[in-house]
């Protein structure tokens, strides 16, 4: 897909993976939107002041996302064309632990905000893609209406000890990612999930170096953790591939999580 052929919704936009990639596509060129709770960087919004909308909203509530998608439209005068999946949070609680159960009301938190908050941003984003009129027919297989990339986690598959909650959600996200694209094949509309692996955001950073030193050791090749600029490269790439379709990339430099 042409990325700058309409606009680009990045949930989670304000911080970390998500802001890289409002970084990368506003260099590229395109209009973006930040769909985020908290408020970006201030020099975003100033160097790009025509082309870089944010809008504070929840990715669970389904009439904060469609205003957002509303006044994108109305904004960039251009109709959604991808849709950057990012908003999450992390959370750490064994089933049982020391004072007893986990506590539910932090397991159903995680996944309301990482899946469920993930499915409601990709199928508001379908919706408004299937309005994007193209020429559909056998002679133009290729003709797509949008792509909707969406964040997991290796902890989908390699969840550590106290990871239930977040392997749980992430492993959903992935899952969701065939189907997904099943669903909105017929409407010329690609679904991606990328499962990072660690990346030097915000939330790592304040790793305690005992965690850090423990990743580094168990990552192969580059033995270090991502930048962020990395996984919008890829997110680049995947909008830009169209043969990129219902599957989940691992981006990760060969880690595999070990139990804790």
């Amino acid at each position: 897909m042409k990325i700058a052929s309409g606009w680009i919704l990045v949930s989670g936009g304000s911080s970390g993976l998500g802001a890289a990639c409002v970084d990368r596509f506003l260099e590229l060129g395109c209009s973006v939107l930040n769909f985020d709770i908290a408020p970006p960087r201030t020099d975003v919004l100033t160097r790009f002041p025509n082309r870089c909308q944010y809008v504070s909203g929840d990715v669970t509530k389904e009439e904060d996302v469609r205003s957002a998608i509303a006044l994108g439209t109305k904004r960039f005068k251009k109709q959604l064309s991808a849709a950057i999946t990012c908003a999450g949070i992390l959370h750490s609680e064994r089933a049982v632990g020391r004072d007893g159960a986990g506590s539910l009301d932090s397991f159903r938190r995680v996944v309301e905000i990482n899946l469920i908050g993930t499915y409601n941003v990709a199928r508001l984003s379908a919706e408004s893609m299937s309005q994007v009129e193209v020429p559909v027919a056998d002679a133009d297989a290729d003709a797509e209406r949008g792509v909707i990339v969406m964040t997991a986690s290796i902890a989908a598959f390699d969840g550590q000890t106290g990871q239930s909650a977040y392997a749980a959600s992430k492993g959903g996200v992935a899952a969701m990612a065939l189907p997904l694209a099943r669903d909105f094949g017929r409407l010329g509309i690609r679904v991606v999930c990328i499962a990072p692996g660690v990346f030097e955001t915000p939330m790592m950073q304040v790793a305690p170096e005992k965690v850090r030193s423990g990743l580094l050791a168990e990552t192969p090749f580059p033995h270090r953790f991502g930048e962020p600029r990395e996984f919008a490269l890829t997110v680049q790439h995947v909008i830009e591939n169209a043969m990129f379709n219902g599957c989940t990339l691992r981006l990760d430099a060969g880690l595999r999580m070990p139990a804790k």
